[in-house]
Formats: C-alpha cells, sequence, structure tokens
C-alpha cells in the first residue's frame, strides 16, 4: 500500500482502492486463510472445519447454536461443516434429549485426539507469516477492536 502524506493528500485519494480499509481486509483475509490450507490438509481439515474443531476443543459437547454465535456464523452455514467432521470420524451430532430441535455436537475420540496435532498449527503458522507471537496478539487485538466496532455499528443500524 502507498502511503500517502499528509502535505500530499487529497480528498480523492481517498477513494484509491490501495487506501481502502475494506481491501486491505479481503486480501489478508485470504491470504492468510490460504496460507492455512497445507496446513490444514494435514490434518485433514478445511480452515472453517478447524475453526469449528477450536471452538470443540474448547468445550464439547456444545450445541449447533453455540458452535454458530462462537464462529459469528449462521447455523445453515456451520451444519454443512458439522456433517462433514462427522462423515470424517471426528465429531458426533444427535438430538439433545427434551429438545428435539437442538443439536449437540460433540468429539469422537479421533476428533478428541486430532487436538495433540494441531497444538502446531499456531506456530507453524506464525513461522508461515513472519510473525512474533506479540505480532500476532496485536493484530488479534486490533482485529477484535473492529470487530466490536462493526457490531456496535451494525446495533446502531438496527435501531435508527
Amino acid at each position: 500500500m502507498t502511503a500517502i502524506s499528509g502535505a500530499a493528500w487529497h480528498q480523492d485519494d481517498d477513494l484509491l482502492l490501495e487506501e481502502q480499509l475494506c481491501f486491505a481486509l479481503t486480501v489478508a483475509s485470504r491470504s492468510v486463510v490460504g496460507a492455512y490450507k497445507p496446513v490444514l490438509e494435514k490434518l485433514g481439515l478445511t480452515h472453517p472445519q478447524y475453526l469449528v474443531m477450536l471452538c470443540l476443543w474448547e468445550s464439547a459437547p456444545r450445541t449447533l447454536r453455540n458452535i454458530s454465535e462462537a464462529l459469528a456464523q449462521a447455523p445453515a452455514t456451520v451444519s454443512p461443516l458439522l456433517r462433514r467432521l462427522e462423515e470424517a470420524g471426528f465429531i458426533t451430532r444427535q438430538r439433545v434429549d427434551g429438545n428435539e430441535r437442538s443439536l449437540a455436537v460433540g468429539l469422537t475420540p479421533a476428533g478428541a485426539a486430532l487436538r495433540q496435532q494441531a497444538l502446531a498449527v499456531p506456530g507453524t503458522m506464525m513461522q508461515r507469516l513472519g510473525l512474533t507471537r506479540d505480532q500476532v496478539g496485536e493484530l488479534h487485538r486490533s482485529m477484535m477492536a473492529l470487530i466490536a466496532a462493526t457490531e456496535d455499528v451494525h446495533e446502531d443500524t438496527v435501531r435508527a
């Protein structure tokens, strides 16, 4: 990206593609997720499946709704991921006793064991991306602040 000095800045520069936050975030997201692909393939996971497994490694069993909320994804988006993870032998899905509408998702022994292999993923990714743990932490804090800011904007829009 080109840095525009204060003296040379013009309002028209705000519309340069290279100055757009949304563009930088889109390319960065696609690039980082792409860098994960060969690392996660060794675990037999796609990036979205990895995110589901992270949720379950934190706490299992969990409901579909709980996983969806944790991932900020609609249940209809998460359901196909769960089906494929079940087919791979990593998770179980069953209806919650007394609530046929609620789906409980748990880990199989293979899914729980996969966590041990996944422990290498964060370090591998830091190395692949040339980032230190402190840099990753700072990026994470910045992204979480940005997510919170967009949620505030969304809530303001909904209220208006």
